[in-house]
């Protein structure tokens, strides 16, 4: 359990990664149906027969091996949101007794008196003594694991947009991804970016807008209106000899 100022993507994932530290990677996590987790289709989605798309959370879970899944008992989620409606009453009381303002103050009360208080009282023993936990990965698979992860398309000009930023994509060795290829760019909780092609890694860095294409001068010349023709070319020869027939009649 952890307070933060909102549920957002990172918090939930902070509260996962301390869990699979202490006790490994859940095969399971059942959760409540917020944006965070699960998410309604998108028209394209349900055109490709995704009606269960994958939230950035839920990604966080399968590269590491467990998946998510939201509650679908509505008993269960009674009986958790009055454990938590009891849990929050008595929890800001104790905070405002002992003048905790902080989420940092408040989360050391949660690890060091609160939860362990509240498990020697309400824990109940699991009815099977069997782990459904898998074994902690190291810290640079978690690392590489909580990160978000979307789809773009580098454009002609190797530059990839990513959050209004642009990303120019570098050439590596004699070698250069493809322009109009689609990458993966991923984005870590410390606003640390990369861009990966086939699940390797591409150089590439920052820029603050996107270069201006160079037009050759040549393609400029013929762009321009090309210029009337002489007096004594065929077409106003053949124009005058018009006038001069439709002056006559």
């Amino acid at each position: 359990v952890r307070l933060g100022a909102e549920e957002t993507i990172w918090a939930a994932a902070d509260v996962l990664r301390r869990w699979i530290e202490r006790y490994g990677v859940p095969l399971a996590l059942y959760t409540d149906w917020k944006n965070v987790y699960v998410r309604e289709p998108t028209e394209k989605e349900l055109l490709r027969g995704e009606d269960m798309p994958v939230t950035q959370f839920g990604a966080m879970c399968r590269r590491l091996g467990g998946r998510s899944a939201g509650a679908s008992c509505a008993e269960g989620r009674g009986r958790v949101e009055r454990n938590h409606g009891t849990e929050s009453g008595r929890l800001v009381q104790k905070l405002r007794r002992r003048k905790i303002a902080t989420h940092e103050s408040a989360n050391a009360f949660l690890e060091e008196e609160y939860l362990p208080e509240h498990n020697r009282r309400f824990a109940i023993h699991a009815t099977s003594a069997e782990d459904f936990h898998t074994k902690s990965p190291g810290k640079r698979a978690l690392d590489d694991a909580f990160r978000l992860e979307e789809e773009r398309t580098i454009y002609t000009d190797w530059v990839v947009r990513y959050q209004s930023r642009f990303f120019q994509v570098e050439r590596n060795g004699r070698q250069h991804t493809a322009a109009k290829s689609k990458v993966r760019v991923c984005e870590w909780e410390d606003g640390r970016i990369e861009i990966r092609y086939r699940g390797e890694r591409v150089a590439c860095r920052e820029i603050e807008q996107r270069p201006v294409a160079k037009v050759p001068a040549a393609v400029k010349r013929r762009s321009h209106t090309p210029a009337p023709p002489p007096q004594e070319h065929p077409w106003r020869k053949g124009y005058r000899n018009m006038r001069a027939s439709k002056a006559q009649a």
